[in-house]
């Protein structure tokens, strides 16, 4: 038997390196090549859709209300009080409170924040009411003497005065 020897070729360490190389700077240029091939891509703004949207047809009948036109320089002038009942225009005084005053509010209603404390005694003119809120019945004050004191009391601690207050001097 004889024996057959196949000749292997002999490879350096320097030749795998260089063809790795050699590679791989074809891998570059190929990647380069057809990248500036073709011109860059800009997308155009995505379009903004408009839906009209068209009710289905129904038997349905439509009533047409008719419009009622107001004139625009009428205002509600609300009537005041007789002398002697509580009501817009009437002078009323915070009575009741044995002494600890009464908070007039922003609103209506426990919920909004008291504004300031009138006196026992102190005198107010009734502008707005009554609303009901918080089960009392809550009417708008106005001091008749600053312009600074106003807002909403309870009608439990009012009492109406006949005789208009005169301002101090």
């Amino acid at each position: 038997m004889s024996k057959i020897s196949i000749e292997r070729p002999k490879l350096s360490l320097l030749t795998c390196f260089s063809t790795i190389v050699v590679v791989l700077l074809l891998a570059v240029v190929l990647y380069l090549a057809i990248q500036y091939s073709f011109p860059p891509t800009s997308k155009p703004p995505a379009a903004t859709q408009v839906f009209t949207v068209i009710p289905a047809p129904s038997i349905t009948p439509v009533i047409v209300m008719p419009t009622v036109a107001v004139p625009p320089n009428v205002t509600v002038v609300p009537t005041p009080a007789p002398p002697g009942e509580m009501g817009i225009g009437a002078y009323v005084q915070i009575s009741g409170t044995g002494g600890d005053g009464l908070r007039l509010r922003s609103g209506p209603g426990k919920s909004n924040p008291p504004l300031f404390l009138g006196a026992e005694s102190e005198v107010f003119l009734v502008k707005d009411g009554p609303k009901d809120a918080d089960g009392f019945t809550w009417w708008y004050l106005a001091a008749p003497y600053d312009d600074n004191r106003k807002g909403w009391a309870v009608q439990n601690y009012l009492s109406v005065i006949t005789d208009k207050p005169t301002p101090k001097p």
